[in-house]
């Protein structure tokens, strides 16, 4: 018997930019997406209720002008809580790429070890001071323990932001995210923001809310490699991340 396409959002608007790359790159690994304007989520929060999955693009929200991410993710915190918090209790799931991450973790709703959307890390300007583009190799951390990683040691995706470095509030945090399994991804060679820990995705204890600097709607098809010529066969690792949310969200 065939499984129904989980039903997937993903916001748009005030400067989000990558809102149909998201939805393209869900809707190719089985789910059913829409693409709504966060403004229209807030005032009615139960448009949530029957989503499985809920993405937050990429992009430059309000400008980023005070801070990356940070007026989206007091939006957030403010109009969108219980009705995200009650779509992890039951078990969906949720994605934060770069500028998503980014307010996931001013939210408060990454890494959230304490259970109150309290902000315990951050993404602040990168190290050299420059917007970096380019592709890079994560590992998956071995004690990750994302729903969206299972069964990936290591990705190659592009990544494109300014303020990418991941800092930890204090040495227990860091020491206590290590310990929840919720150190995600780690860049692997080239670290393009000088995170620490080389930290480049982190997930809730749940393991079911993933946020990740790099873009994989960005690589959910081999001719999106810069060398698909020579012989990319294996499937685009993007897709991969994907393929898994759909599938752990069309179980449920």
């Amino acid at each position: 018997m065939t499984r129904a396409a989980p039903p997937a959002l993903v916001f748009s608007g005030y400067g989000i930019n990558a809102e149909v790359e998201l939805a393209h790159a869900l809707g190719c690994a089985g789910a059913r997406v829409d693409i709504v304007h966060i403004a229209d989520v807030v005032r009615r929060p139960q448009l949530l209720d029957a989503c499985r999955i809920v993405g937050f693009p990429g992009g430059f929200s309000f400008g980023d002008h005070l801070g990356s991410g940070k007026v989206l993710a007091t939006m957030v915190r403010a109009g969108l809580r219980p009705a995200l918090q009650a779509l992890v209790q039951r078990g969906g799931l949720v994605i934060g790429i770069c500028n998503g991450f980014q307010v996931l973790v001013k939210a408060g709703m990454l890494p959230n070890l304490d259970g109150r959307w309290t902000p315990q890390v951050s993404l602040i300007h990168n190290h050299s001071g420059r917007f970096f583009n380019g592709w890079v190799s994560c590992r998956v951390d071995h004690n990750a323990c994302s729903a969206w990683l299972r069964g990936i040691e290591e990705i190659e995706l592009p990544v494109r932001h300014g303020e990418g470095r991941f800092v930890f509030a204090n040495q227990a945090v860091r020491e206590q995210l290590q310990a929840a399994g919720c150190v995600a991804l780690r860049y692997r060679g080239c670290n393009p923001n000088g995170s620490e820990d080389d930290v480049a995705g982190i997930c809730d204890p749940t393991g079911r809310v993933l946020g990740l600097m790099p873009h994989p709607e960005a690589y959910c098809s081999r001719l999106q490699h810069p060398q698909w010529t020579r012989g990319q066969h294996s499937e685009p690792t993007g897709l991969t991340i994907m393929r898994n949310g759909v599938q752990f969200a069309a179980d449920l």
